[in-house]
């Protein structure tokens, strides 16, 4: 015979002589499907009833370059397998499939060349790797350590979702691969059509990825967007898509505005260990020179911090003449961290030092880009049943000193309106809160116990008077004030056969006031160093849900009603007022025992609040919730109708014996729209005093979001014209991945556009791409209007990269 073969039928048992050796059958010999598999010593044919071995000279591989283990076997399906034994070959054809240690190998022909020690794949090659690359070739070469490789008309796609593409490719040590014509790109999703060009890619005319550095390298390459080169590089390279830190250059980004000129941010990462990190950032600009920023980051065991700082000297200072950016030596540094102590305490801060109050807004794009005005350090510690924290505030303005018509100039003994005020800000250090909730019951109901201290100083007081009003207010002392507040809240509840809740509640507060060096030109504080309170209060609650179902739904209407005794709060005006000056009240503190917003303030006199509760459930998913009550002062002196130093109670809609109504609404139709509205109506003639109202929809290609707010005049906060604004936003979706935006912020008070904008955007798997325009004329009572452009393209596992501009 020419050649001397096996040809083994599936479920036939190979015939043997009798020392066990496959008999040789001549080339007309029918072949079916079969089975078997080639160890690293022997090829051992799988049959239905038994196994015969072919034993050969020589074994697959003396020695594996570490791509596969030395023990590992191969097991090869195919309908027919044909062994050459003079040439040492193995050909295995009809739907191939080889598995050979995490590798698959598939094709419509595999040969096997044991002299050479290769393995031949041809038509249809598809090789999926342990680390899920998946390699679709004409025809693919392989050593049989898999080490070394040669493919034509080459396709990659990895786990990242990248693709490579090349004319052909070849594999050396095992590490390094070179694309010969080939293209790096991004696929978005399997669906999408594959003779379909890419958004983007970059087409080289070599391409090298070395998976040992992780790194690849790109010669002679263009960047080409929708088909067409946007951009020549002769030589570049980039981490490859596995690596999530590698020192090199990011993405640049633009920057144009009227006062700093054009430039461009240059960032470049230094990946200093696994643990560690630096970011460095050199932005030139052509009007104020160049801007330099770092910030370095350190993960360790038990936290993370990071230090970052940016600042320049600037070559024109005078374009921010008028303004604290006036100066040339310019700059801001910020650092945050957080870490755990144990498994129930940690503590961090974020600290902001800026040379001026503007810094961080005409340089936004620094690498700490938030405002900056509030720094902190805290000290938390947890537990299921108590917590104890422990905090320090400074505050650090960005707003500029102003002065301003709208408000009276207090008496000459305090500064005027709109100066000193980053004086005025105060240094909280410290604020300690505590609380515990009790396991047991005690007297069959919960007990919890709180506590606050709270420490501030101010350098400065800041006052003003209302317009009309000869009386000073005031939001802030100069001195440092203290307050230690105790608190113990108990509370039980019971159902009775009708279903009736009630459920009595009783508390006791105390504070201790401590006033240093207080303002002695703040005449309505006590004279006194210390100053103690007390504030005992007992209640009930009723609450009566009725149930009333329907064919399709159900509703329930639960009547609600509160009293609270009490004694007259003390010394109301006399203390100072720091975290209790916002008072809302609205349906969500309709049933709050004190509703003031903090502890300087304690709410005193009896009170009762009642209310009624709707809801409605149809099965259909549409639900409906509603609330309707108010507020009586029944007994004793009425916290909100005598000011303090700030006189903010007066407007609050419970100054008098019976309050404004409250009333909420939420509807959501489960058809992607929901509404949410909230009202205080006048005690009297149910007049507006307050309104809010949301709304949110998705209906198709549109994405949509309304607000509208009302506030009523506010004459003892110096607040004489009501407010009045709506503000809206859409996205709509023009294609499938197109969409169009835009916002709109209105004054219906003084009829004016407060901001507005609109832009188009762009975005998938792989790209990305908007451009917006913005008006603000929130600033400056509206005499300058802030305009900004703003382009953004992001091109994944390249990076992101955006311009910015701003005009006035």
């Amino acid at each position: 015979m020419d050649e001397e073969r096996v040809i083994c039928p599936s479920n036939i048992v190979p015939k043997t002589d009798g020392r066990g050796a496959v008999r040789r059958v001549g080339p007309a010999a029918r072949t079916l499907g079969f089975a078997f598999t080639l160890s690293v010593s022997s090829v051992t044919l799988l049959a239905a009833v038994s196994t015969t071995e072919l034993r050969a000279q020589d074994s697959l591989a003396d020695t594996l370059a570490g791509q596969v283990r030395d023990d590992a076997q191969m097991q090869l399906e195919s309908a027919q397998i044909i062994y050459d034994f003079d040439k040492d070959v193995i050909t295995a054809s009809g739907k191939v499939q080889v598995l050979y240690d995490s590798y698959t190998v598939e094709a419509d022909q595999i040969v096997f060349d044991r002299g050479t020690a290769t393995l031949t794949a041809r038509g249809n090659v598809i090789m999926t790797e342990p680390e899920g690359n998946i390699v679709r070739s004409n025809e693919l070469i392989l050593s049989d350590d898999l080490a070394e490789g040669f493919a034509k008309a080459l396709q990659i796609d990895t786990p990242e979702r990248t693709r490579f593409i090349a004319e052909q490719a070849s594999r050396t040590a095992g590490n390094v691969t070179t694309f010969e014509n080939g293209i790096y790109t991004v696929y978005t999703r399997p669906t999408t059509p594959l003779n379909k060009p890419p958004l983007w890619r970059i087409r080289a005319a070599t391409i090298i990825h070395d998976q040992k550095e992780r790194t690849i390298y790109y010669e002679d390459a263009s960047l080409e967007l929708f088909g067409q080169p946007v951009a020549y590089m002769p030589y570049f390279s980039m981490p490859d898509p596995t690596v999530k830190r590698k020192s090199g250059f990011l993405m640049p980004s633009g920057v144009i505005a009227d006062r700093l000129g054009y430039g461009v941010s240059v960032p470049y990462y230094w990946a200093l260990s696994p643990s560690y990190d630096l970011t460095t950032t050199i932005t030139p600009l052509s009007s104020q020179g160049v801007l330099g920023d770092v910030n370095f980051r350190h993960r360790l065991m038990s936290g993370s911090y990071s230090i970052a700082a940016a600042g320049l000297f600037q070559a024109r200072p005078s374009e921010f003449a008028g303004s604290s950016g006036d100066t040339r030596w310019r700059g801001a540094v910020n650092t945050t961290g957080s870490f755990n102590l144990t498994d129930e305490w940690s503590y961090g801060w974020n600290l902001t030092y800026k040379s001026d109050r503007a810094f961080l807004e005409d340089y936004s794009f620094t690498s700490f880009d938030d405002n900056g005005e509030t720094s902190e350090i805290y000290l938390d510690g947890n537990t299921t049943r108590n917590a104890l924290t422990f905090r320090g505030y400074a505050f650090s303005l960005s707003q500029e000193d102003y002065t301003t018509d709208g408000l009276n100039n207090p008496s000459s003994a305090f500064s005027p309106i709109g100066q000193s005020l980053q004086d005025k800000q105060p240094f909280v250090l410290p604020v300690i809160d505590y609380s515990y909730v009790f396991d047991d019951p005690i007297a069959g109901g919960e007990l919890s116990l709180g506590a606050n201290f709270t420490s501030l100083t101010r350098a400065e007081t800041d006052a003003f008077q209302a317009t009309g009003s000869d009386v000073n207010r005031f939001r802030g002392v100069d001195g440092t004030f203290s307050r230690l507040s105790l608190k113990s809240d108990w509370r039980r509840t019971f159902i009775d056969p009708l279903g009736q809740v009630f459920t009595p509640f009783a508390y006791v507060r105390g504070d201790l006031f401590f006033l240093a060096s207080a303002d002695k030109n703040v005449t309505a504080l006590a004279d006194e160093s210390f100053v103690g309170r007390a504030m005992p209060a007992a209640g009930l609650e009723y609450r009566y849900p009725i149930i009333a179902t329907f064919d399709g739904g159900n509703q329930i209407f639960e009547p609600v009603a509160q009293v609270i005794v009490r004694p007259n709060e003390q010394r109301i005006g006399e203390l100072p007022n720091e975290d209790a000056q916002s008072i809302v009240f609205d349906a969500t503190t309709l049933f709050n025992y004190d509703k003031f917003s903090g502890f300087d303030r304690a709410e005193g006199g009896s009170r009762m609040n009642v209310g009624l509760n709707y809801k409605l459930q149809l099965n259909n998913g549409h639900f409906l919730s509603a609330l309707f009550g108010r507020s009586y002062q029944i007994a004793g002196d009425n916290s909100y109708a005598k000011a303090d130093i700030l006189g903010a109670t007066q407007d609050s809609g419970l100054a008098t014996g019976q309050s404004d109504y409250v009333s909420s609404v939420y509807i959501d139709t489960d058809y992607g729209v929901r509404l949410g509205a909230q009202a205080r109506l006048d005690d009297k003639d149910f007049r507006v005093r307050r309104f809010q109202a949301q709304a949110t929809g998705t209906y198709g290609p549109v994405v949509s979001s309304l607000a509208y707010a009302f506030l009523g005049e506010q004459p003892d906060l110096g607040i004489n014209d009501p407010r009045e604004e709506v503000l809206g936003s859409a996205s709509l979706r023009l294609q499938e991945n197109w969409r169009v935006f835009g916002s709109l912020r209105y004054d219906l008070e003084n009829m004016d556009i407060v901001q507005d904008g609109f832009g188009l955007g762009y975005d998938d798997e792989g790209f990305s791409f908007s451009v917006s325009y913005a008006e603000d004329r929130s600033r400056n009572n509206g005499e300058e209007v802030d305009r900004t452009i703003f382009f953004r393209v992001g091109l994944r596992t390249i990076g992101n990269t955006q311009v910015s501009t701003g005009t006035q």
